[in-house]
Order: structure tokens, then sequence, then C-alpha cells
């Protein structure tokens, strides 16, 4: 007999009275429960109706494998191939939940990365609010009392236009044009004089240096240090970036003096002016500004000088610390007085071809050198604003240029490397060619002795300067230690003590000793 429900031997059957039919009872009480149906028949049917049926218990016979060992054996081995089975599907389970985990906890460490770098940035942000704050009263002031003053720092009559649609400009001055011939002569006489100091660092300490410090003074997610300048008197050095800011690092206490905003464009070229603690920022958003410096260390905009159509690539300040020039690539350079801010002339033709990438004065102050887009070196003569000079040769834009303090040398630098110019005899009388073809030069810069010149490109290299004749040896390279294989710019400090050093990431690196080593005495014959 088998049950109705299950089609098998019931353990603890029971009939029913209406039907006769055989049941589990388990079976057909919880159907009763659910229905109150016969489940086959579809009557009426209660606990009631069913009668319990009393057996023999019923054992089961054993399984046909099991009456034999080698049936045994079969069991066993099927038994242990599922349990194998069993056990590979486990550690497959365990391997996904493993990489599922990895997953997750690298998910979680990005987050917490991200989550970091925006508190810093909102922090950043904040001083950045504070800082504008304090200066938006100052600035209304200003407006208040003085409204004929316009961005640039001029009154509103040096705004007007002459016959030819040019801006009518003030001229340099016969008074400006003998105070730069008075500094010029004093400065011509003083470095007839001038001995190296002993406190250059020697060519031995040069051989020596390595990177002592590293500094992220620049945003994450718009790295690249443009330009580097270090203040002649105080250990403070100055760096413009992608991120459109200027960044004052104070050396002595390893700490950001202050963060310069307002730029909306990359900032190209920054320079210290000693006299009245001002900085002066270009940038490629076609202006230039004039920072004062405060007595808790801040800086403010004093001046936004805007006669420039295209981005401004370069400024330069005179001997005088009272004047700047600014080159652009609206193909014109610009002569600011800075106290004033005024523009006293523009020189060129702001329609040109060939923009102005690079400038710089000669340390008498009455010679300027401009580097063009287009491979041209000009040499100005301040003093009536005539081009008296022109150097070819290179090939490529002209990055950078640097005077040395003998007066007698210009360094220029392009796609092709750099070229040193005698100033006496108008021609180019040595090359160098570091790097490859496709590898530009992005930095030259002589160091205030005149007696050693850096190049940056690909790497930092550092030569000793000699005569026309002599050949300047190599003392160090540098490798680019940031990754992006472009370095952008290089300054000597202090006697050479040191070299600040940008490139396409966000750090300032400083070469030099290395921490405990001392520098030996420098010898007579580098002297």
């Amino acid at each position: 007999m088998i049950c109705a429900i299950s089609g098998e031997v019931p353990e603890d059957p029971v009939i029913s009275k209406k039907s006769g039919l055989l049941y589990e009872r388990r079976l057909i009480e919880r159907h009763i429960a659910d229905y109150g149906k016969c489940p086959v028949t579809k009557e009426e049917l209660s606990i009631d109706d069913i009668l319990p049926v009393k057996i023999n218990k019923v054992v089961k016979p054993r399984p046909l494998q099991a009456a034999s060992i080698p049936g045994l054996l079969g069991m066993f081995q099927n038994e242990w191939d599922a349990l194998m089975l069993s056990s590979f599907a486990l550690e497959q389970q365990l391997h996904t939940a493993r990489q599922e985990l990895s997953h997750a906890l690298y998910q979680h460490d990005a987050a917490c990365r991200v989550i970091a770098r925006l508190k810093k940035e909102r922090d950043e942000a904040r001083v950045l609010l504070a800082q504008a704050e304090r200066q938006i009263p100052l600035s209304s002031a200003v407006i208040a009392n003085d409204n004929a003053i316009v961005s640039n720092g001029k009154r509103a009559a040096e705004d007007e236009f002459g016959p030819d649609g040019k801006r009518i400009r003030p001229g340099i001055t016969s008074a400006i044009i003998t105070e730069l011939t008075e500094c010029n002569s004093m400065l011509s006489g003083q470095r007839k004089k001038r001995q190296v100091p002993p406190t250059l660092a020697s060519i031995d300490a040069l051989e020596r240096y390595t990177q002592v410090s590293s500094h992220p003074l620049h945003r994450t997610n718009k790295p690249g240090i443009l330009t580097v300048d270090i203040h002649p008197s105080k250990d403070l050095i100055a760096t413009g970036g992608v991120d459109t800011n200027a960044v004052l690092y104070d050396r002595s206490s390893g700490q950001i003096l202050c963060t310069l905003t307002g730029h909306s464009k990359k900032v190209t070229s920054v320079k210290f002016v000693p006299k009245d603690e001002l900085f002066v920022t270009a940038s490629g958003d076609k202006t230039v500004r004039v920072w004062q410096g405060t007595d808790d260390g801040n800086y403010s905009c004093r001046h936004i000088l805007k006669d420039h159509t295209a981005d401004v690539q370069s400024v330069t300040v005179h001997a005088t610390h009272k004047y700047c020039v600014t080159a652009s690539l609206d193909n014109t350079w610009c002569f600011y007085d800075l106290a004033s801010g005024t523009c006293l002339t523009q020189v060129g033709e702001p329609s040109g071809q060939e923009g102005y990438t690079s400038a710089a004065f000669h340390p008498d102050g009455l010679i300027l050198g401009t580097g063009t887009s287009e491979a041209l070196v000009r040499i100005w003569d301040v003093k009536s604003q005539s081009n008296v000079a022109k150097f070819d040769g290179h090939m490529g834009s002209v990055t950078a240029m640097s005077f040395s303090e003998n007066g007698y040398f210009l360094a220029t630098a392009a796609l092709d490397g750099v070229k040193l110019w005698d100033l006496r005899k108008l021609k180019n009388f040595r090359s160098f060619a570091p790097y490859d073809s496709n590898t530009s030069t992005n930095a030259v810069e002589f160091d205030y002795s005149g007696s050693y010149l850096a190049i940056a490109g690909s790497d930092v290299r550092v030569y000793q300067v000699a005569n026309v004749k002599l050949e300047w040896n190599l003392i160090k390279s540098f490798p680019d230690l940031s990754g992006t294989g472009k370095v952008t710019c290089v300054k000597f400090g202090t006697d050479a003590k040191y070299l600040a050093v940008g490139s396409m990431d966000r750090n300032l690196r400083i070469f030099g000793l290395p921490e405990g080593e001392l520098e030996e005495p420098r010898s007579m014959d580098e002297q």
C-alpha cells in the first residue's frame, strides 16, 4: 500500500472514512489544515474523517550497493568524489570572495584618498577666501578715496587715443632717462672693482650637490611649475604654476609664506622687487599684477596691468627697482613705472606675427634683450626704445635669456639648445646642444657672480663660465626627479649655495650640499 499523496509506503498510515484512500498522517493533516478538502476527490474532509491503520514496522531493505564489498567501495568512491567536488566549489567561492574583498578594500582606500584631497582643497579654499575677505575692504577703501584710478593705476586721462587709434603713452621722460643713465654709470663703475666673493660655492662643492629637499607647493589637479625667482636679500623663493597661483616659500622655516591668487590662467613669470617689498607676476590671462608686501608677511594686489592683448610671457625688473618691462605674444613690450602702475611706453606692433617669449634687462639697465617666437633675439636701447642689434641662428622660440654680471655675455635658450653671445662684438662665440632635437632647452641662468651657468631641459646642467676662447666645462648634471622629463626653470641661490628647480610636477626641488657636509674653502685658482 502506498500513500495517495506521496506515492511511497507510509510510515504512519491513515485511511479516509469517505473515500477509503490511504495517506501519510503528517501529509494529510497538513493538507486538511490548509484546504479542508480531500486532495484526490476534492470532497470536504476533516481530521475526524480519518482513521489510523495499525501495521507492523517496516524495515527498509539495505541498498543493493551495500550488499557487497565492491558495492561499498563504489559507494565510498562516489561519496569521496562528491566531497572533492564540494571542496573545489568552496575553494572557488573563497577565491571569488577574496577578490571581491580586495576590490572593495581598494575602492575604500581610493575613496579615503579622494576625501583627504578634497578636504585639503576645501581648507585651502577657505584660507584663500579668508584672505580675499581681508583684501576686499582695503580695495574698497582705495577705490572710494581715488575713483579716478583704473585697474592699471592710471588716470582716466591717460586712456586717451591718438589720431592713429593708438593709446597715448606718457613716454620715458628725460628725468627718467637721467635716472637710468646715472644708475648705469654707478653699476658700471662698481663692476670693474668687483671681485668674486670668497663665500661663493666652489666647484668641488657644486660637484657634491644633490637634492636636499622637495616641496609640494602647487595644486595636484594642475601640476607644473613654470617660473621661479629668489629674493636677493631674504631666504624666500617664489614660484608660478599652471594652477594660476604664485607661491612664496620661506626656505629657512620650510613653510609656505603665502599663495597669491587672482590670475585666471597659468603664471608664466615671477619677479621680486626688493625696494618697497613689491612682487610682480605675469600670466597667460594677458595681465600683469603688482603685489605689495605687508607687515604680516602677506601680499595684496596693488595694480593690475592690462595693456597687452595676448599672453604675457616674461617680466624683467630694472636695476633701479622702480621700473619693469613685460614681454607678450602680442609682439609688444611695455615699460612700466612700478609705483603708479603706469605704462610709460609700449614698443612694437600688436598686429605682428612674431610674439615675444622672453625678456631680460642688462645688469647696467640701459640695454634690454628680448626673444621671439620666430627664433630671433633683439637688443634694445632703453632710452630711445630702438632696436640696436639682432641675433639669429636659433631654432624655435627663444624660451629664456640671461645676461652675465660681467656685462659682456648673453645666454639664450631655444629648441636647439643654448647660444652664448659676445655683446662687444655682437656675435655668437659658443653653443651648447645638450639634448636631442625634440627636447627644448627651457631655462638658462647665470649666477650673480657670473662664475656659473645653469641650463635646464630634460635635466639640469651647471657649467663653469670661462672667456670667449677657453672651454666652458660641465661641472655637474642633475637628473629630472619629477618623472615628467621636463625641467622648466632653474635659479641660483645666494653665492650659488643652492639651486631652486621647477618641473612639470607640483614640487619645488632644492639642490645643495647634503646636510652635515661642510664646504671646503675656495682655492686661489678658483677665485
